[in-house]
């Protein structure tokens, strides 16, 4: 994945992501809006040969980075706690 920072505000983020799709972006999305200080999450995908994925997030208070750092850090948990069960759960006696 390779990310590309377009605009960076006091408030406001927004970057280009190559190699990404909706299974991506849309729980870094949801995730972004459970934070309280984030009053807006988008993405926009545009035509899919000619345009890579945007994704632009707005803060209240505090830094638009850090918040996108925060949700990035807990979905990557999330995925993590989910790999771990999956391996340890015992497969079906054929």
């Amino acid at each position: 994945m390779e990310v590309r920072i377009l605009t960076k505000e006091k408030d406001l983020i927004e970057i280009e992501l190559q190699g990404v799709n909706e299974t991506v972006l849309e729980p870094l999305k949801q995730k972004l809006l459970q934070d309280d200080n984030v009053t807006q999450a988008t993405y926009y995908m545009g035509h899919p040969m000619l345009a890579r994925p945007r994704l632009r997030v707005r803060v209240k208070e505090g830094k638009p980075h850090a918040a996108l750092k925060k949700a990035s850090k807990a979905i990557a948990s999330e995925f993590r706690e989910a790999q771990t069960l999956i391996e340890k759960a015992k497969r079906p006696k054929a």
